[in-house]
């Protein structure tokens, strides 16, 4: 052995580093845009069309299904429990948003889909929701998009791969 001492290393004092920081940083500026969007969303949806953030997702899912998905399927899809898919659907089938049939597949199961006129509330939704998108990142030049989508594409493969997906 030599004279020389290996610097010894814990771990714990090498962390966090700079990189570490940058990267803590860019996640919650990432978080901080996000909910800031979300924001305007929220806000513009109940102020234009008296729903919720909540609302017109379950009615963009049903949007992209039109035979209709089961109350299952919504859940997974929105990451909700049952109780909440039940609730949203009860008040959107009051409003004649939605209607609830029977699944031929499955007798225990219901299927939820668009009424013409779930339809078109959220057509006239998703029309505007688009615009709102387009007016909050005009601060944004098509090079800058296009560098942050692919920016945003590498965190997600990223991420993807540490949970094993």
């Amino acid at each position: 052995m030599s004279g020389e001492e290996l610097p010894v290393s814990t771990g714990a004092a090498d962390w966090p580093s700079k990189e570490d920081h940058a990267a803590l940083r860019l996640w919650l500026n990432l978080l901080n845009a996000s909910q800031a969007v979300k924001s305007v969303i929220r806000h513009r949806l109940h102020e234009q069309f008296d729903t919720s953030l909540a609302r017109f997702d379950f009615l963009a899912q049903l949007h992209r299904a039109p035979d209709g998905l089961r109350m299952q399927e919504i859940s997974t899809r929105l990451m909700v429990t049952g109780g909440n898919v039940t609730g949203l659907t009860d008040s959107l089938e009051r409003e004649g948003l939605v209607k609830r049939s029977a699944d031929p597949a499955d007798r225990r199961a219901f299927r939820v889909s668009l009424t013409a006129a779930g339809r078109k509330r959220f057509a006239a939704m998703a029309l505007a929701h688009e615009k709102w998108i387009t007016d909050v990142l005009g601060a944004v030049s098509k090079r800058e998009m296009q560098q942050l989508q692919d920016v945003l594409s590498k965190i997600k493969r990223a991420a993807n791969l540490e949970s094993g997906r």
